[in-house]
């Protein structure tokens, strides 16, 4: 039975749209600790009636086409968190981000006040919007969505004013800059990967590299999401909620395998091609000298931004954190955690990456480098828009003086791995196991 394409599995996925609008306004109806919980079982009945919608009640000849059709929902849903704190839309999911307004202080005692903008902590005393002139400290604040609060004709307090409030529910780390720009990467970016892939499995042909570059770029942005809320200034502010994302850890673990053990699409090349190809010198393939250089230039920016997040005291290290990329001292905790797996792990495939374009029969390269190119274009992308989001307290945000220079250095960062990946798939002769090749010789 031919398999849905994309026709089939992108109504469902819209479907995401009129499911968070209908249950936004029905837990709205209740403000209660359930909320959450009635959210999340609405969501999964949801998703098995997709499933069940898709299917037809038939069972599917792959199962990661059940996975791309669930994480396709998600992947709308997440792109309908960012368009509503960004402000192009409102009455979506706010009942997932939002946070449930601080208790009344009991009678006689003192409503905590701000003592900044930008709470480090989420602790009442740095909670509360300062009080706009001409009313009396310690006052009751007003609703949230009246005129005085955080300032004169403003109808809400500045969603960074409100990150913290106790008692919270939902997810308000995707409130951050960072929380935003994974989800437009994922309701865009993964949202077309999911749809190419689910249409190459309805079309029964190979989605490998696609899912490669899929697995890497999801488990970039989940490990990077997880760590940061777990050591930055909203660790205090985790709740039950925190644990739906482990399946974004255990799903994409379980994809990569199944992945890893699909056939590769060989290419038919003869023996005698292969070993010329692998018999040419570093010097006489200009287009890999290049890449090479490209490679050695990215891995000691990764060593030298790690330094950076690492505290070294050098004087290059302390002018670049404080007057080029500020958003490295983001007490949010991602950029941080950021840099620190790019030096610990991008910054030794670089080197393996150099060795497999000096010395052939590296077979393990062109899925690696596709695996790390999805990774390190879905970390730029966050990066560049995090640093730049008006989410981000102005402190930490770039400099205008040195936009270009900070677009120009992490955009020719996130384009290496993608040239190297191009190059492996483009010219594969020279990573194929060379004694396939000479066994191949000896036989004509």
């Amino acid at each position: 039975m031919q398999l849905p394409a994309v026709p089939g599995a992108l109504a469902p996925s819209l479907l995401a749209i009129p499911v968070a609008f209908g249950i936004n306004a029905a837990t709205a109806l209740a403000d209660s600790p359930l909320a959450l919980m009635l959210t999340g079982v609405l969501l999964l009945a949801g998703l098995i009636s997709i499933i069940f919608f898709v299917s037809g009640g038939s069972h599917f000849q792959d199962p990661l086409f059940c996975v791309f059709v669930v994480l396709s929902f998600t992947s709308v849903a997440d792109l309908i968190i960012s368009l509503e704190e960004d402000g192009y839309i409102s009455g979506f999911m706010e009942v997932y981000v939002r946070e449930v307004p601080p208790h009344r202080p009991p009678s006689g005692s003192r409503t905590p006040r701000s003592c900044d903008e930008q709470p480090r902590a989420p602790r009442a005393s740095r909670d509360a919007a300062p009080a706009p002139k001409g009313t009396v400290q310690g006052a009751a604040p007003a609703p949230a969505g009246s005129p005085g609060v955080g300032g004169v004709g403003r109808r809400r307090p500045p969603p960074h004013m409100i990150h913290n409030l106790p008692n919270g529910q939902g997810e308000p780390y995707l409130r951050t800059a960072h929380g935003i720009m994974i989800c437009y990467w994922d309701g865009i970016i993964h949202y077309g990967l999911y749809l190419a892939m689910m249409a190459a499995i309805g079309q029964r042909k190979s989605y490998r590299n696609l899912g490669l570059f899929w697995l890497g770029s999801l488990m970039m942005s989940i490990v990077v999401f997880l760590l940061g809320n777990l050591i930055g200034k909203y660790s205090s502010d985790l709740s039950p909620s925190f644990l739906l994302n482990l399946p974004y850890i255990l799903i994409p673990l379980w994809a990569g395998v199944r992945l890893f053990q699909q056939p590769k699409a060989l290419p038919c090349l003869s023996p005698e091609k292969v070993a010329k190809e692998q018999g040419k010198c570093l010097y006489q393939r200009p287009q890999d000298m290049g890449l090479v250089l490209v490679l050695l230039l990215t891995a000691a920016f990764t060593f030298f931004r790690g330094m950076v997040v690492l505290d070294c005291p050098a004087d290059s290290c302390f002018e670049y954190i404080y007057q080029h990329e500020p958003y490295l001292r983001d007490p949010v905790g991602y950029p941080k955690v950021q840099m620190l797996i790019y030096l610990f792990y991008v910054l030794p495939f670089f080197c393996l990456s150099i060795y497999g374009l000096v010395l052939p029969g590296c077979s393990w390269l062109p899925d690696w480098s596709l695996v790390f190119a999805g990774a390190i274009a879905q970390a730029q992308f966050s990066h560049l828009g995090s640093s730049l989001h008006a989410r981000t307290p102005f402190p930490y945000q770039t400099p205008e003086d040195v936009w270009w220079s900070f677009l120009l250095t992490n955009v020719l960062y996130a384009l290496g791995p993608q040239l190297l990946a191009f190059r492996c798939l483009r010219c594969p002769a020279f990573f194929l196991p060379a004694t396939p090749a000479s066994r191949g010789k000896k036989h004509q």
